[in-house]
């Protein structure tokens, strides 16, 4: 959802003007949430990038616990159900360039693609169960493909508007930064459930190996990022109020790599040969630790800034979403390390996490149906 408007102002001219590149897209703090930018923003489908992940860490749990499978089949259908509302929505009120413009609303691009590839990786882990192995697989085959053309569009037109067209204040880095730049991941890890189920040979082949280059994609640009956001937390006040939760999407970004490293490692021994296998195996588990280290560091400073603002009396606000698919990730990172060792620190630390995620989604979701019921009591008056 949008951050507060203090970490994406615009950069005054020494002679009080604009120059010329920036004179139509300086930030409107105001209509960061979509006011004069159409109802509805893309930081709307943050909703479906979280509710899609609860269903998807409960089909990845390394422990099964009786009815989970059910209630994730649940959550899934009712997030493909909001996914189709908010795209139908989003398409028709056609503010896609307007959005592009504002330096805050493109940071968000990257929710819609995510958003397709969770909702399609749920289609084929537990989506299977209401409409068969053949139709979930060509669903997923389906959101995956689309997912993937518009991740990688956002992670290319974002930082190039960037460039371009917005302009930043020293102090503006926050963890919105990383979300056009996340999908490329996102998709290497529902990619690889594919990979076994792609025509054998060269198909199968050029899908694993598309895989691990949108890894390296997602994964060097988001290590760009956290250093610009870790500056800014150093260099700058500490982030308040509607910031906060963004900050959390650094750690759903990196457990998103180990997530990935599990997956297609899984997936390689049917596409390469065996000591590249082997190979890709060593790398997701040492590789994967590492990673899951530094994410655990993140996730700390995350929380000690959360509970800080917390005790200060944040209220609720639409980026609270930014807590819940950074949890998800964690959860499908712990567990792909948790089958990877057999560890039960990790197994049972999957668990704990799944607890917390599920809590903090049934949190948010009911705020934000108040919210929406607040907004459009006073929209109708």
């Amino acid at each position: 959802m949008a951050p507060h408007s203090s970490t994406s102002r615009a950069v005054p001219s020494q002679v009080g003007q604009v120059p010329r590149r920036f004179e139509h897209v300086r930030d409107r703090p105001g209509e960061a949430n979509g006011r004069g930018r159409g109802t509805l923003g893309p930081s709307w489908f943050a909703a479906v990038m979280g509710s899609g992940i609860v269903a998807v860490a409960a089909a990845t749990l390394p422990r099964s616990f009786p009815g989970l499978g059910e209630a994730a089949t649940v959550v899934w259908a009712g997030t493909a159900l909001l996914l189709v509302v908010l795209a139908a929505r989003y398409v028709r009120q056609r503010m896609l360039q307007a959005h592009a413009g504002d330096p805050v609303l493109a940071q968000f691009f990257g929710a819609p693609p995510i958003a397709l590839l969770t909702v399609g990786a749920g289609t084929l882990l537990l989506g299977r169960r209401l409409m068969g192995e053949r139709a979930a697989l060509d669903v997923d085959w389906v959101l995956w493909s689309a997912g993937t053309v518009l991740g990688l569009a956002t992670a290319c037109t974002v930082p190039y508007l960037m460039v371009t067209r917005h302009r930043f204040a020293p102090d503006a880095a926050s963890g919105g930064w990383l979300l056009p730049v996340v999908p490329p991941m996102v998709s290497a890890a529902t990619g690889a459930l594919l990979v076994p189920r792609a025509p054998a040979g060269q198909v199968r082949l050029a899908l694993l190996l598309g895989c691990y280059a949108m890894l390296g994609l997602g994964l060097v640009a988001v290590l760009l990022v956290l250093a610009m956001v870790y500056s800014r937390l150093v260099h700058q006040d500490a982030p308040s109020g509607a910031v906060v939760p963004t900050v959390w999407i650094g750690v759903g970004a990196l457990d998103q790599a180990v997530t990935a490293l599990g997956a297609l490692a899984t997936a390689a021994p049917s596409a390469l040969p065996a000591p590249y296998a082997r190979g890709s195996a060593v790398a997701a588990l040492l590789g994967g630790l590492g990673i899951w280290g530094f994410a655990l560091l993140w996730l700390v400073l995350a929380t000690a800034l959360t509970v800080r603002e917390f005790r200060r009396g944040m209220s609720f606000a639409p980026t609270w979403w930014s807590f819940i698919f950074p949890l998800g990730a964690c959860v499908t990172g712990t567990s792909a390390l948790a089958s990877r060792t057999g560890s039960l620190l990790f197994a049972w630390g999957a668990v704990v996490l799944y607890a917390l995620l599920v809590a903090a989604w049934a949190v948010v979701a009911w705020h934000s149906l108040r919210h929406a019921v607040v907004r459009h009591r006073e929209s109708a008056r």
